[in-house]
């Protein structure tokens, strides 16, 4: 089993979906734990709590990643509370499905990018300011870059994971053995649009139809695997890689 017992990770969008996977899974392998999120202070303090009985120390600390002044003002809270930050995960994101990229509005658009490119891109570049040698850089994205559907067009552009991935890894990765990777994310229940969705959802059956395993979608705990791989010693001499989680399927 990973052992990460005394780091401390910071993972952005973390109140609910595969944030509270990935700081949960990381909770439960001994880690110390900085929650984010933009509004749901229930959620957050029901991550933390969850946390907390795995064993872990954890705060939550409101932020939007959109904003950089308040991505300053979560790191600098991680650091004060814990003395250092060892894994970080930017994984806030925002979607838009079943819209037809030639009727996105400015504002869906404007939103898109703020959260999706200009949050990621400056959380990884904060990461990349503060995280401790051999610490561990991952962006969570989206396998619609890969190839977007129908509806999912403009999401898909505001994605950028292997830009903002090679560009941190060469911020940091070659000194103090900093790894930066992306796990790039198929549908996934309980996390994005699919948060609500309802088992009848013409959208999650057309999905889970194309998964050569399981005909499913995938769920929070698949992406955490890949979360604790990146941040397990089996990763130490991993970077700059971009792992998708499909099910098996293209995109």
């Amino acid at each position: 089993m990973t052992d990460l017992q005394g780091k401390v990770a910071l993972i952005t969008g973390s109140a609910r979906g595969i944030g509270r996977a990935i700081a949960l899974r990381y909770a439960a392998l001994g880690a110390h734990i900085v929650v984010n999120y933009s509004r749901d202070d229930a959620a957050a303090n029901a991550t933390v709590s969850a946390a907390q009985a795995a064993g872990a120390e954890a705060i939550a600390v409101r932020c939007d990643v959109s904003v950089v002044a308040d991505l300053d003002a979560l790191f600098r809270a991680g650091l004060e509370r814990f003395g250092r930050l060892d894994i970080v995960v930017a994984n806030a994101g925002v979607e838009i499905v079943n819209q037809p990229i030639v009727e996105v509005t400015e504002d869906q658009f404007d939103r898109l990018f703020a959260i999706n490119t200009k949050g990621a891109f400056f959380t990884m570049q904060k990461a990349a300011q503060h995280v401790a040698d051999g610490g561990r850089l991952i962006y969570v994205g989206s396998t619609t870059t890969h190839g977007a559907f129908p509806g999912a067009g403009c999401t898909a552009v505001a994605r950028w994971p292997r830009s903002i991935s090679s560009t941190s890894s060469r911020w940091r990765s070659a000194h103090g053995g900093v790894t930066v990777n992306s796990i790039e994310a198929t549908a996934i229940d309980g996390a994005g649009v699919f948060t609500e969705s309802g088992a009848n959802d013409p959208l999650r059956k057309q999905i889970a139809a194309t998964r050569p395993i399981g005909n499913r979608l995938g769920t929070p705990d698949d992406v955490a695997d890949a979360a604790e791989y990146f941040a397990s010693p089996l990763a130490r001499w991993v970077s700059g890689q971009h792992l998708l989680i499909t099910g098996g399927a293209t995109q």
